[in-house]
């Protein structure tokens, strides 16, 4: 997994951290957005990952669109939709990805970048990290949609009307992120997190993260019923018996994925 030019792929005991890396700011270009999407297709369907750290270089986690090189990329008839089509099938990538997603948010996390943020699982900022959608400063929308997963709808509308930014601390007090972090935290309490559902059954995890992606939008009786199915299905793997045998037996389980 070495054929990456703007993302940084680390795997370690069960943890994939995928890095943006695309100074100076780490802008959304064609490439970074398709070698993030390949990379966590691929991690989907490796039984060594268990889950994934999504994190940057630099002092921004993403800037958002990558303007610069729009004229690049569209320049015909059906190039905008296929633009578009590419961009956001990069935050269901997010979304989708078998494996639980950390992201460690280390600056500002804007437009596209404040969308891959909603698309992930568990969120850590550092107290320099900021959520924001500026779109409106350059004629454009985006992320409005990803936001509202985030944020209140006011607090959404002021964003996406004026630019205004949250900063890590509101984002805490918000209840938007696990922890808003000293800079050099960041990355350890992440891990921490990442590491404590590595720490579980991948089957568990994984059926899990699907089945709270299906009923997010279901109404109550339906996603229940559709929740107790799945949890009846993983309670014949072989995983859930190991769990059972090992809280008995009080010792630590060992889990094959099955």
């Amino acid at each position: 997994m070495d054929d990456y030019t703007q993302l940084q792929v680390d795997i370690a005991d069960h943890v994939a951290t995928l890095t943006l890396d695309a100074p100076p700011v780490n802008a959304l270009t064609r490439t970074l957005n398709d070698e993030l999407t390949l990379a966590l297709d691929r991690i989907s369907e490796r039984d060594d990952v268990r889950v994934v750290l999504l994190t940057a270089t630099g002092k921004v986690f993403c800037a958002g669109a990558d303007l610069k090189g729009r004229a690049e990329v569209i320049k015909g008839p059906g190039d905008l939709p296929a633009h578009a089509r590419r961009t956001r099938e990069c935050f269901h990538a997010i979304r989708e990805c078998a494996k639980p997603v950390v992201v460690a948010i280390n600056g500002p996390a804007l437009g596209s970048g404040l969308a891959m943020v909603a698309s992930a699982d568990i969120l850590v900022a550092s107290e320099r990290a900021s959520l924001g959608l500026p779109e409106v400063d350059v004629g454009l929308l985006g992320g409005c949609r990803h936001a509202m997963r985030l944020f209140g709808h006011s607090r959404l509308r002021r964003m996406a009307l004026t630019g205004h930014r949250v900063d890590g601390a509101e984002l805490y007090r918000l209840g938007i992120v696990e922890a808003c972090t000293a800079h050099d935290a960041l990355l350890p309490t992440a891990l921490e997190i990442a590491r404590s559902i590595a720490a579980k059954s991948p089957v568990s995890t994984r059926m899990g993260k699907h089945t709270m992606n299906v009923i997010e939008d279901m109404s109550l009786r339906d996603g229940y019923r559709y929740e107790q199915d799945m949890t009846a299905a993983i309670g014949r793997t072989d995983d859930a018996r190991e769990a059972q045998a090992a809280f008995r037996e009080k010792r630590a389980p060992v889990f094959t994925g099955r």
